[in-house]
């Protein structure tokens, strides 16, 4: 390549390196903005409005949700919340343990990796969005800290039908406030996490009430035991 041909490519490769550069530093201090403003909305929320759901999302602080909630996803999908800092690597090797051995695959995302990619990312695999997931779990567990990203991920989280968040929920589903939400509500809404568009909340089919009662029992454990400390 000559000289003269170099320099209009050195000049865009110079350009694309700061625009990348600016976008780094722009997410990451609307990053540091949300450790006090709720998450505006997400992609998933602007694909279910596109895909004409009846979107309904009420954003309240973790004071006016009930604890039963915070024990019961900590008892569903999290159960070292308080303890790793944003990725549960003794999970991940589990998993991929099972995963060598041929065995059922157990999930090994943690709540804070689940908040990042609501956040910041969109559904689906693929090794861009799981690395940058995992680099955000790390900066918010660091930055927000637990009891913000819990706030943060019962705000975002889906459970089906357009229903955003966990005042959202606990109005359409049971007709109450989130700080209302008993064991038994608390263990329900839980239970259909992994799958909110299948698993039925009202009314529950075999296999949700019986997971959920497999959570209520659980979540007393995580009470007693003090697992969700670092939020309540």
């Amino acid at each position: 390549m000559s000289q003269s041909s170099r320099g209009p490519v050195l000049k865009w490769t110079l350009r694309i390196l700061k625009i990348l550069a600016a976008l780094f530093v722009l997410v990451h201090l609307y990053t540091l903005a949300l450790k006090w403003v709720p998450v505006p909305g997400t992609i998933l929320m602007g694909q279910r409005i596109i895909e004409g759901e009846d979107f309904r999302r009420v954003i309240v602080p973790l004071e006016e949700i009930s604890p039963n909630l915070v024990y019961a996803v900590i008892a569903a999908e999290d159960a070292r919340f308080c303890e790793h800092d944003g990725i549960d690597f003794e999970a991940v090797g589990q998993a991929l343990e099972e995963r060598r051995q041929g065995r059922s695959q157990r999930g090994a995302s943690t709540i804070t990796q689940q908040t990042a990619k609501n956040a910041f990312f969109w559904n689906g695999g693929g090794f861009v969005r799981k690395g940058g997931e995992a680099w955000f779990a790390i900066f918010i567990d660091g930055i927000w800290g637990k009891r913000r990203v819990m706030e943060q991920y019962l705000n975002t989280i889906e459970w089906g039908d357009g229903i955003f968040g966990a005042e959202a929920a606990a109005r359409v589903r049971f007709g109450k406030h989130a700080s209302e939400l008993t064991e038994r509500e608390a263990a329900l809404l839980a239970a259909v996490l992994p799958n909110p568009h299948e698993w039925r909340v009202d009314p529950p089919g075999n296999y949700v009430s019986g997971r959920a009662g497999t959570l209520q029992s659980r979540l007393r454990v995580v009470s007693n035991d003090g697992l969700a400390n670092c939020v309540l």
